[in-house]
C-alpha cells in the first residue's frame, strides 16, 4: 500500500481528485464511489473542477435497506446532492434499498458491477475497520450481500438521523471480493477516531476481523490519511 499523509480532509480531497484526474486522462471510465463525511471534500473538488463526467459511469458501494432515493438519509440522495446533480455522469448505480426481493437485488447489483468494472474505487473506513458496509467477520471474497449493521456502525451513523431508532439496521453492500476487483483503490481516513483502524489495516494481519486489512493484498492500493488518523503508524 502507498501511504499519502496530508494535513487535513481538504488536502486529502485535493490529492484524491488529482488521482482521479490522472486516471481519466489515462482512459478511466468507471468510478466506484462511497458516501459518508470522508469523501465530501473529494466531491467538492470534482464539482468545482472543469472535468467532464458525462461519459463516465459510477457504481456506489452501498445503500440502506428501507430507504428510497427520495429519502434525505439515503445514499442515493447523498450522491445526487453532493455530486450527480452538479456533475452529471452518463449513468450512476446505487443499490435499491426499497427492492421487494433483497437477494435478487444483490444479484442484480453483481451484474451491474460485472458490466461496469471499476477502474478507481473510493473507500472510507469505519472505526471497526469495515469497508463499504462489510462488517468484521465478512467474507473477504464476498460479492454483494444483505448485511446487518453492527452497534458501532449504527452508533457512528446516528448523527445523520433525528434519533438512533431511525438508523436502518440493514444495508445492501458491495462485497469485499468485488471491491478488490477495482483496478485502483483509494482509501481516505481523517481524524483520531480512525487511528486504530488505520494502524491495524496497515501493520496488522490480513483478517476478516478487520475487513480493510485485505487492502494489503491489492496491487494498487493508496491510503490518504491526515496526521490524526496516521498518529499510530
Amino acid at each position: 500500500m502507498e501511504i499519502i499523509r496530508v494535513k487535513n480532509a481538504e488536502e486529502g480531497g485535493k490529492k484524491a481528485f488529482e488521482l482521479i484526474k490522472e486516471g481519466m486522462a489515462a482512459g478511466v471510465k468507471t468510478l466506484g464511489l462511497a458516501t459518508g463525511s470522508t469523501p465530501i471534500t473529494l466531491y467538492q473538488e470534482m464539482t468545482n473542477s472543469d472535468l467532464d463526467f458525462s461519459e463516465m459511469f459510477s457504481v456506489n458501494l452501498d445503500e440502506y435497506v428501507g430507504l428510497g432515493g427520495d429519502d434525505e438519509q439515503s445514499y442515493r440522495h447523498f450522491m445526487n446532492t453532493n455530486l450527480f446533480d452538479k456533475k452529471p455522469f452518463k449513468e450512476t448505480f446505487v443499490p435499491n434499498g426499497k427492492a421487494s426481493d433483497l437477494q435478487a437485488e444483490c444479484l442484480r447489483y453483481d451484474d451491474v458491477i460485472a458490466k461496469h468494472p471499476v477502474d478507481i474505487q473510493i473507500l472510507g473506513i469505519g472505526v471497526n475497520g469495515h469497508i463499504g458496509f462489510n462488517e468484521p467477520g465478512a467474507d473477504l471474497e464476498g460479492k454483494t450481500s444483505l448485511v446487518h449493521l453492527t452497534e458501532s456502525t449504527i452508533e457512528a451513523n446516528k448523527r445523520f438521523f433525528d434519533k438512533v431508532e431511525d438508523v436502518p439496521t440493514q444495508a445492501i453492500s458491495m462485497g469485499i471480493g468485488s471491491i478488490m476487483e477495482g483496478k485502483q483503490l483509494i482509501l481516505m481516513a481523517y481524524g483520531a477516531n480512525k487511528a486504530d483502524a488505520i494502524n491495524e489495516m496497515i501493520n496488522g494481519p490480513v483478517t476478516n476481523h478487520l475487513p480493510a486489512s485485505v487492502l494489503q493484498n491489492h496491487a494498487n492500493a493508496i491510503v490518504i490519511v491526515d496526521e490524526a488518523a496516521a498518529a499510530k503508524l
